[in-house]
């Protein structure tokens, strides 16, 4: 069975969402061993499947203990493998991309999707915990879109903040539109050093505190933030190692996926029933961007559905991250325990 990768950017409707979620499960139950030897686990009729909530999702510790990539493609000069960030003696997830231009697409097109054209921003990251090691899809995601800003200002920083502070304060004189990336803690430690009024730039936080400052929840965070950047919302970025597509929030931690993207929430005691909105439960994620690894992941994240959009000619679901599941490993996707 082959699939076309560039269908699935070309989703506008929940029917063709469907369908398309159908075909790729019937392709990875077939052709992706780790979860075809699950689906199997679970004695699952593949042929049985024509609802995507009967779709049975992998949980997504696999990605640490095993090598989750479809047979059918071999990893080759487009290829990426991707770790996850994590504390010393911490297994790291592995995503081992075959096609990295699919990833490109995902977040290029999202961005265009949420944010309007790259070249008309000036990217500054504030990514120290990235920066310090390989293998960050953020990083080569960041990377990639100061790259395509065009901008001459466009760059990463690691702890040179005053250097930061000078660009940030000139590209709010010269009223460019700018995206402060940051990781919280150094977003935190940047405002240790200078409060802002800015007016043209939108600060995304997109990562943890990695152990360097206490846990907070997301609405303190939230008014730190905006108080000491002089914004009234702090955007964020809900994306991880084992996804290839990122949902963004624009405030008040809502967030919305792409078209190619779908939230459903499971019951916390039945992992194969699925809540209606605004009950909080386990998140699962569709990524249909995911097409060569495992498109149906159960995440170790608590949240909720706000909203879906049917139609999904621009947007996907809307839903709210609440937290952990207890003992689950900390990791810096924007998982503050509330």
């Amino acid at each position: 069975m082959k699939l076309n990768p560039d269908t699935i950017f070309d989703v506008s409707s929940g029917q063709k969402f469907n369908a398309l979620a159908l075909d790729i499960f019937r392709f990875q139950a077939e052709e992706n061993e780790v979860y075809k030897q699950y689906v199997n686990a679970l004695k699952i009729n593949i042929d049985t499947i024509s609802e995507i909530n009967q779709i049975p999702f992998l949980p997504i510790e696999f990605f640490k203990t095993h090598d989750i990539n479809s047979k059918s493609e071999i990893l080759n000069s487009k290829s990426e493998v991707f770790t996850s960030s994590g504390t010393t003696g911490m297994v790291q997830s592995k995503h081992y991309v075959n096609d990295v231009s699919i990833y490109e697409k995902s977040y290029l097109k999202a961005f265009e999707l949420f944010y309007g054209n790259v070249k008309d921003y000036c990217i500054l990251a504030l990514l120290p915990s990235y920066l310090e090691r390989d293998g960050s899809s953020l990083i080569y995601m960041v990377d990639d879109l100061i790259s395509r800003s065009s901008h001459p200002e466009s760059g990463f920083y690691l702890n040179n903040y005053d250097d930061l502070i000078f660009k940030l304060n000139k590209l709010e004189q010269q009223n460019q539109k700018t995206i402060l990336l940051g990781v919280t803690y150094a977003l935190l430690d940047l405002l240790e050093k200078q409060h802002f009024n800015l007016k043209h730039t939108i600060i995304m936080e997109t990562g943890g505190m990695k152990g360097k400052r206490k846990e907070m929840v997301r609405e303190e965070l939230h008014d730190i933030l905006c108080n000491g950047f002089g914004v009234t919302e702090i955007h964020s970025e809900y994306g991880m190692t084992e996804l290839l597509s990122q949902a963004y929030s624009k405030g008040n931690g809502i967030f919305t996926c792409p078209p190619w993207m779908q939230v459903m929430i499971r019951d916390t005691n039945d992992p194969f029933s699925y809540l209606p909105l605004h009950k909080t439960g386990g998140i699962n994620v569709i990524d249909l961007a995911n097409i060569y690894s495992c498109s149906f992941i159960a995440t170790q994240d608590l949240g909720k559905i706000v909203g879906n959009n049917s139609s999904r000619n621009k947007f996907g679901t809307s839903f709210e991250v609440l937290g952990r599941f207890d003992n689950s490993d900390i990791r810096g996707c924007n998982l503050l325990v509330q």
